[in-house]
């Protein structure tokens, strides 16, 4: 006999929830005839909720016994949890290889590959990073320095000046600065305190552990800071 299920999703005319498709797919990719149950209003769901007695839909059945969500359908079947775990490193490491690959790109769409290319990786890494952390503002403040609020404006301004190849008074000393202030904030907390923190270089809401690639993004600074002076 074939394998079945009962799930019961939301699917209105505003709203069709993602976890309930996601839990039609894992049950059909696991062998399972689905008996898909829409709830069509917010009052059936509102009723459907009170009548089992839990607090979210999608809610799926296999063999008249309630499995749950789609968190624990997954782990019915011996699914690894969804999204990101403890700590991870893949958020840096997906920017620091996009904008390597962006200034391969330009530099070999133009003059070929130089030392503007390394100039470029720096310029377009920390440009982005800036992005990262002006999506939320708040949570990056709360996990930062004081002049956390003005901290990634000044990130994007040398970023966005080295690409410019504005004059280097006006970038060098800004990168110096948030480079070096960052590099010793790091430099105590990690290596001098011990403390276990998440890392703000992507961001306030990230499980990057603050470490070495916080120190690297602030090296990173300082470097472009003195190359922009001896150039």
């Amino acid at each position: 006999m074939a394998k079945s299920a009962q799930l019961y999703r939301m699917a209105t005319d505003e709203h069709i929830c993602p976890f309930g498709l996601k839990s039609k797919d894992l049950l059909e990719r696991q062998g399972f005839e689905v008996d898909d149950h829409l709830l069509t209003s917010r009052a059936q769901t509102d009723a459907f909720k009170q009548q089992h007695d839990v607090e979210t839909t999608p809610q799926t059945f296999i063999d008249d016994k309630r499995i749950g969500g789609y968190d624990e359908l997954r782990s019915f079947f011996n699914k690894p949890p969804v999204g990101q775990q403890g700590t991870t490193y893949t958020p840096v490491i997906a920017i620091f290889a996009v904008t390597l690959l962006l200034s391969l790109a330009f530099s070999l769409s133009g003059a070929g590959l130089s030392v503007y290319t390394l100039e470029l990786f720096v310029a377009l890494t920390m440009a982005v990073l800036a992005i990262q952390k002006l999506q939320d503002l708040t949570s990056f403040s709360n996990s930062f320095i004081p002049y956390a609020y003005v901290y990634p404006f000044l990130e994007v301004f040398v970023g966005i000046g080295m690409i410019a190849a504005l004059p280097a008074y006006m970038v060098a000393p800004v990168s110096l600065f948030i480079g070096s202030i960052g590099a010793v904030s790091v430099i105590k907390a990690v290596y001098i305190d011990k403390r276990a923190l998440k890392c703000a270089c992507v961001g306030g809401d990230s499980n990057v552990p603050l470490g070495f690639i916080s120190l690297t993004e602030n090296l990173f600074m300082i470097a472009a800071g003195i190359w922009m002076l001896v150039k």
